[in-house]
């Protein structure tokens, strides 16, 4: 599916939910959706290491990391496991490191910022609850969009 965020915000308007511009994006790839698969974890990156190793196809990865800049909880070596398992990008409420490497695989990463120091490993934190943050919900089985424009969300698919 081709689409650009603004052409669906066009369409659907305030079926949509419009995330608020405090992302950049990292992967290669700009654009990218799927169905939401959430995590809500404060600098402990156990339970991502768990989500990024599940087999999923059109998923998006959507990381509640509490907006902390003090470590990373997304770095290259998850990307890539989060690419050959399927997953269409990741979205972090917080940092990822390694963004050099990121760059050059093809996934969407959105992210608040990066960070070079690597978070616990303890599998603290909820999976598949409602996350809000950059003024919209996300809940699983939600869908997702983000491109260069922005990042939008949706209950039901947008065809």
């Amino acid at each position: 599916m081709t689409f650009k965020t603004a052409d669906l915000y066009d369409q659907y308007g305030d079926a949509l939910q419009v995330a608020g511009p405090f992302f950049s994006s990292y992967g290669a790839k700009s654009r990218f959706h799927g169905r939401v698969y959430t995590l809500r974890v404060f600098e402990d990156f156990g339970l991502v290491k768990e989500a990024v190793q599940q087999r999923v196809d059109q998923s998006v990865l959507v990381i509640d990391g509490g907006g902390s800049l003090r470590c990373a909880l997304v770095g290259d070596k998850l990307a890539e496991i989060a690419l050959n398992n399927g997953w269409q990008g990741i979205i972090v409420n917080g940092c990822i490191r390694d963004a050099e490497d990121i760059a050059n695989l093809a996934i969407g990463i959105k992210a608040i910022n990066t960070c070079p120091v690597k978070p616990a490993q303890l599998g603290d934190g909820e999976r598949e609850v409602e996350v809000r943050f950059a003024g919209i919900t996300f809940a699983t089985g939600a869908y997702v969009y983000a491109d260069t424009d922005g990042i939008v969300v949706s209950a039901l698919p947008c065809d």
